[in-house]
């Protein structure tokens, strides 16, 4: 469920928050500059990100003035560094937190940072997860943007605000995620819009410069940063670590700088054991089952043929009915990836039955269906899964043709007996995936 949206005042403007657990300990989350509280909750690895922290704590998060559902600023008027840490009191003291462990995320990172300083009576601990005290490349500090690319790359930046492209940059490990990409688009746009987003970041982003309040940083510090992140490079994460007196440094594997886009288990267990000293214990969180992929064929050749409107009650008559064939055939619906859906069941013949009826019942409404299925252990995170099992599953689907449901040789074995008949497609080598795989398709 959903947290209730509450407001508190932060001076002249009020600010969106939510509240989440019920745990001994406050955990105030700062997300990066932009963000929407509301939306957070759509994106089934960043919403296993907070719940997992209210498994220990009680998180404040909330949306920074001028962003969200928090009250616009005008672009004449933008909000400082100074005001944004403002509203972390504001929401603090709205909820009657006294003291707080304080998490920050990239731009989110040097509030938390500035609020621990100027705070020190109200900040427990510090957590800081891809983040920086300057941006700017220096004489003395290798690690930020040349002064010289920074106009371009803030037209970039505008160019690409609210279309999903940025995903290739900040989450690059879910760039082939067409559902992730639509939703993280939807995400920017609904959390500032693309002439304010530019404003914003130049102004009050790129102008910040924390080098020297750092050592004024008291509170017990963990730095997480991932190596290969290409938005804020791993020296900014190095330096901080370097620079506030005693603080932990974690470096992560993997490229991604959005950080539930990576390992969301990894951060929450550096986080959870810092904050309280003890470490979770590992679950058993792997299952086997058959994963279903689905895809609409010429999705946006028939979306601009038909127009929005119809085109968007095309989609809601095709969720109506994949949701009935999921029910019928006992599948789990995992998520809708935009044009198609990803399901699993717990028997691989309900699974190829049940990609044949979707493609059936689909062809009714006029549009054509494609299938792919695989099984293997998948790793449940929260109400997502993943593992190679799952990445697999979607190579197969890219094989089929209009109308097809192809399977690869572990499913086709496991169905011996059950009457289905296949028609074999030979060995194919699947992009992004180790060896090489016998496929078939289902006869209809």
């Amino acid at each position: 469920m959903q947290p209730e949206t509450r407001y508190a005042r932060a001076g002249e403007a009020y600010v969106g928050y939510q509240v989440i657990g019920d745990g001994p300990l406050d955990v105030v989350f700062i997300p990066a500059w932009n963000s929407n509280v509301d939306v957070m909750w759509e994106e089934p690895s960043l919403a296993r990100f907070l719940r997992r922290l209210a498994s220990f704590a009680r998180v404040i998060c909330f949306d920074k003035r001028g962003t969200g559902i928090s009250d616009p600023v005008p672009l004449a008027a933008l909000p400082t560094l100074e005001q944004w840490a403002d509203d972390v009191l504001a929401v603090m003291d709205a909820v009657g937190s006294q003291r707080a462990a304080v998490v920050g995320h990239a731009e989110g990172g040097p509030m938390a940072m500035l609020f621990a300083a100027s705070h020190p009576e109200r900040t427990v601990a510090l957590v800081l997860m891809e983040t920086f005290a300057r941006l700017r490349r220096d004489v003395d500090y290798p690690h930020g943007i040349p002064s010289t690319q920074v106009a371009r790359f803030l037209q970039h930046f505008e160019e690409r605000w609210g279309t999903g492209a940025n995903v290739d940059l900040i989450a690059p490990s879910r760039a082939d995620d067409r559902r992730f990409r639509q939703w993280y688009a939807r995400y920017e746009r609904l959390g500032i819009g693309r002439g304010a987003c530019t404003a914003m970041y130049g102004s009050v982003a790129l102008g910040i410069y924390l080098r020297p309040l750092l050592p004024s940083i008291h509170a017990s510090t963990l730095v997480l940063h991932s190596r290969g992140n290409r938005h804020i490079r791993v020296g900014h994460g190095q330096y901080l670590a370097a620079h506030i007196p005693g603080a932990t440094y974690v470096e992560l594997a993997g490229d991604d700088h959005l950080f539930y886009a990576g390992d969301v288990d990894r951060r929450v267990d550096e986080t959870q054991e810092f904050l309280t000293g003890v470490r979770p214990a590992a679950e058993s969180d792997r299952v086997f089952a058959t994963i279903l992929f689905t895809d609409m064929v010429r999705s946006t050749e028939r979306a601009a043929q038909l127009g929005d409107q119809r085109w968007r009650e095309i989609l809601d008559d095709h969720d109506a009915r994949v949701r009935r064939e999921l029910e019928h055939h006992r599948g789990r619906l995992v998520h809708s990836t935009g044009d198609g859906v990803l399901a699993t069941f717990d028997g691989p013949a309900r699974a190829i039955r049940c990609g044949n009826a979707i493609t059936r019942s689909i062809s009714e409404i006029g549009i054509e269906m494609r299938s792919g299925l695989h099984a293997g252990e998948v790793e449940q995170r929260g109400d997502d899964i993943g593992g190679i099992a799952v990445h697999l599953a979607a190579r197969v689907m890219e094989t089929a043709g209009p109308g097809e449901v192809v399977v690869s040789s572990t499913v086709k074995d496991l169905v011996a007996g059950s009457g289905l008949t296949f028609t074999e497609r030979g060995v194919h080598a699947l992009r992004g995936v180790p060896g090489e795989w016998r496929l078939f398709a289902v006869a209809s």
